[in-house]
C-alpha cells in the first residue's frame, strides 16, 4: 500500500492466483517443495550422522496451514484492500506531523481504523478454512481430521444421519459470522 509499482501490484495478482486454483492443485503444489526439503535433509542426515529423519514438513499441520495461507490470502487481501481503501494517505502525514514515527502513525492511526477489516478477513479466511476439504484430505497428518473432513467420511461411509450433524455444524458456524458481519454492516 505504501508502494506503488509493478511488483506490489504483482504480488497482488500472485496471491490471488491461490483462491483461483482448486485445493487439490494447491495440495500437491504444497507437497513437492515440502517433500523436496524434507528427503534433502533426510539425505543430509544420513551422510552426516547416519540417522534418518523421515518425512519432517510433508504431511504436518505446518505444510497444511501454509497451503490454507496460499489459498486464502487472496480472500484476506481482498478484504483488507477494501478496508484500507479508505484510509487517506493525509491521516499518516497528519500524524507524522504531530512528531510520529512511521511506524508510530500505522500502529496508533491506521490500524484502529482498520481493525474492521482486519476482523472482516479474519472472519472470512476462517469461514472458507473450515470448509476447505481438498487441500485438507491431501495435506492432514494421520489421526487429523477437520470438521470437513470427519463429514466427508461419514457421507462416504454411508452414515448420512450422523454426517448430518456436522454439516449443519459447519452452515451454522459459517453464517453465524457472515449474520454479526451483516449487522455490523448495516449500523455504519
Amino acid at each position: 500500500r505504501l508502494h506503488r509499482g509493478p511488483a506490489p501490484r504483482w504480488a497482488m495478482r500472485l496471491a490471488g492466483l491461490g483462491y483461483a486454483l482448486p485445493g487439490s492443485v494447491i495440495a500437491v503444489g504444497t507437497l513437492v517443495p515440502f517433500g523436496l526439503f524434507d528427503n534433502t535433509l533426510d539425505g543430509w542426515m544420513r551422510a552426516q550422522f547416519g540417522v534418518s529423519v523421515g518425512l519432517l514438513l510433508s504431511g504436518s499441520v505446518a505444510a497444511l496451514i501454509f497451503a490454507y495461507l496460499v489459498r486464502f490470502m487472496a480472500v484476506a487481501l481482498g478484504a483488507l484492500d477494501g478496508g484500507l481503501a479508505r484510509l487517506r494517505p493525509s491521516m499518516r502525514d497528519a500524524a507524522r506531523s504531530l512528531g510520529a514515527t512511521g511506524g508510530q502513525a500505522v500502529w496508533k492511526v491506521e490500524v484502529p481504523l482498520a481493525r474492521g477489516a482486519m476482523l472482516s478477513a479474519a472472519i472470512l479466511v476462517f469461514v472458507d478454512t473450515m470448509k476447505e476439504l481438498p487441500a485438507t484430505l491431501i495435506i492432514r497428518p494421520f489421526d487429523f481430521d477437520t470438521l470437513a473432513v470427519r463429514v466427508y467420511s461419514l457421507a462416504s461411509d454411508e452414515r448420512l444421519a450422523e454426517a448430518s450433524t456436522g454439516a449443519l455444524l459447519i452452515v451454522a458456524v459459517g453464517l453465524l459470522p457472515i449474520w454479526v458481519l451483516t449487522r455490523a454492516m448495516r449500523r455504519r
